[in-house]
This record gives structure tokens, sequence and C-alpha cells, in this order.
């Protein structure tokens, strides 16, 4: 059996993709290979992974009229027709079985060639709104899977789309509350805030997150509390110190990286964050109640919409950044960290829409799509 992968561009792309992968390769001895994009994150993720990976030629539309962007959009227009026949020959030489697109602008070549010329194809998304990619890629796709329900909605061909979740990482379901706070060394009985605003971090949020450390010292740190700060790390250490936080926090941690966020995750009582495909995944997926600050960066403001079926469903509160401050951070933490009834409320509630066994149901789907053929 040989199952060829096309993801890139963000590890919420990527990590659904290599767990998959895992799986085949452990279960059927299946023969893997990635598809991604030059130059992209896949390149560096991948290999390490042990998977082996081939590239096409492939860039983004720009939405914009300026010379520069128009400029790029020739180049990508170009790189579609080479991308097109870089993804024929991987095809031909690879002869997979089945092929999987999981995000990311590498996957359209490579899943359009493959239906093209009859191979079942089968495309996952993780956001709660469908991106351009796998919006277009919907339209030729055998089986379209989806991380929520409310996706269903989004797509021409509901009939295709199948609710699977999003796989999560193991690591994620290894600890209790109860476990991971004594592997931590937590003692007392105060409740653990986890903050975080991704792998580098956020200087502008890191910014109102030192006003927020300095409140809660200055309040008598009522809770505990774990902050990644990414590459503000030394930044914030410098100015907490300025404001007389000092050395000595009384359960308050600002680290550089969060090493073993399934840990901490798990012993957290609420956490603050972005809303990235992979983060709402596996919030929704232990059932961890959190604050959700969407990042304005991204394409189609993807992070707001999946946000906001967290939100919705009464598992998170969404907080949009412009509405941020230190004091409107650390107001809307205490409050729920204060609020013991409410917080289990927004736990049933993520556990009832929650879809634990994303990857079981998705490795199914996809053998019975091969059996198909």
């Amino acid at each position: 059996m040989n199952i060829l992968f096309t993801c890139g561009g963000t590890a919420g792309h990527i990590n659904p993709a290599v767990a998959l992968a895992r799986m085949f390769r452990e279960r059927d001895n299946a023969q893997v290979l990635f598809a991604g994009a030059d130059g992209g994150m896949e390149t560096r993720l991948v290999p390490k992974e042990g998977f082996e990976l081939e590239t096409v030629t492939i860039t983004n539309f720009r939405r914009s009229l300026t010379p520069a962007a128009i400029g790029h959009n020739v180049g990508t227009l170009v790189n579609m027709v080479r991308s097109d026949g870089q993804a024929k020959a991987i095809l031909k030489r690879f002869q997979p079985d089945l092929v999987v697109g999981t995000g990311g602008y590498a996957s359209y070549p490579v899943v359009k060639a493959a239906a093209k010329v009859g191979i079942p194809t089968a495309v996952h998304e993780s956001n709660a709104v469908p991106g351009l990619t796998t919006k277009a890629l919907s339209k030729v796709a055998t089986v379209v899977m989806v991380g929520f329900a409310e996706s269903r909605e989004h797509y021409d061909d509901p009939s295709k789309v199948v609710v699977t979740g999003t796989p999560v990482r193991g690591d994620f379901f290894r600890y209790t509350r109860a476990e991971a706070r004594r592997e931590l060394g937590i003692q007392d009985d105060r409740p653990l805030l986890l903050s975080y605003w991704g792998s580098l971090g956020a200087e502008q949020m890191n910014g109102y997150m030192t006003d927020f450390i300095l409140r809660e010292s200055k309040a008598g740190a009522p809770f505990r509390h774990i902050h990644g700060a990414g590459r503000d790390f030394a930044a914030m250490t410098r100015d907490l110190a300025a404001g007389g936080a000092g050395e000595s926090l009384n359960g308050i941690e600002v680290r550089e990286y969060i090493y073993d966020m399934p840990l901490v995750m798990a012993a957290a009582d609420l956490v603050l964050c972005r809303a990235g495909a992979s983060t709402v995944s596996e919030l929704a997926a232990i059932a961890k109640p959190a604050v959700l600050v969407p990042s304005p960066n991204v394409t189609a403001d993807h992070q707001t919409k999946n946000a906001r079926v967290l939100s919705q469903a009464g598992g998170a509160v969404l907080l949009p950044e412009k509405d941020c401050s230190g004091e409107a951070l650390y107001d809307t933490a205490s409050r729920l960290l204060q609020d013991e009834v409410k917080r289990s409320d927004m736990a049933r509630r993520l556990s009832a829409m929650a879809i634990p066994d994303a990857n079981e149901k998705i490795y199914d789907t996809l053998k019975n799509l091969i059996g198909v053929k």
C-alpha cells in the first residue's frame, strides 16, 4: 500500500498528516511519501519525523493591486503550471493507492492531479471554515474530512463531508490534572493559568502579559501561572524586574518555551492563547476551558472563526486582540479562575463537542476509501 500525504505551510497542516502517516506505517506497513512546497516548514519537520518528502514549486496569491503584489501573483500563475507537472511526476514515480491533503498550497496541485487520473483522494480541514485550497479541492476530492460538525455547511456538497475531528497527539491524554500537578511539583490548591502566544510569541501580546503578571504579582499571586514568552523572553524578564516583580513571583513562572505542553496543559485550569486549528482541537479534546485571542494576522481570519466555534458552544471566551490590554486580560482570566462552577460547565460543553478518537475516525475513513477503489 502506497500513501502520499501532501501538506505544508504551518504545523497545523503538517502534524495531522504525520500522525496519520505513523498509523498507516505501523498498522499496515504502508509505504509513505510526503509532498510539500519548496522551502516550506514541511521540508524541516517531515524529514525530522523520519518520512521522505518531495517538493513542488507553489506560492500563494496576494490580495492587493500594488505592483509588487501583481508581480508576485504573475509568478504564482507560472508556478501553478510548473507545480502541475511536478505533481504528475511524483504520482508517476510513487504510484500511490491514496492521496491525502491536509492543507497548505502544496496540496492543491498534488490532490488535483491525483483526482484527475482516478486515484482516490481525501482532504482534511482542521480550521472551522475552509481555506481557498480546501474549498477548491473539495470539488474534486473523493472525501472531505472536517474537524467540526459546524464546518459542513461551508461546502457545496455536504454529502461528501465526513466529520472526523482533528488528530491530537496521544501525549495530551497521558495525564490527569492531579497527576500533571504532581509532576510539576505543585503542592498548593491555587488554580493554574497557562498562557502562550505560539512558539515565537507575539510582541504586543507579551507586552500585555508583562502588565498582567505585574498585576497578579502585586495582588499576591492569587493563582499559579505558567507563561511561554517565546522570543520575547529576555525583554519580558527585564521589564518584569523593572516593574518590581523581581525573582520571587510566588508560583508565577515565565518560560522561554514550554517544551512539556501536554503536561502543562493537563495541569492547567484555564488556558489563555491563540486559536489556531491544532490548539482549539487540543483544547476541545481534553476539555480545557480557555480565553482565546485570535491572531489578526492570519489568512481569511481563520483563528476568529475557530474561536467562535468554541465560544458559541460555551467552552471558551473569545476576546479580540483589539480589545486586549493587560487589565482586560487579567480581569477576564481572574473571573474565570475564581469561578470553578463556570469552568466546570465550560469543560462539559467542550467534552460534548469533542471528537477524541479523531485519529481512528480518519484512519477508518481512509481505509474504506481505499477499499472502494
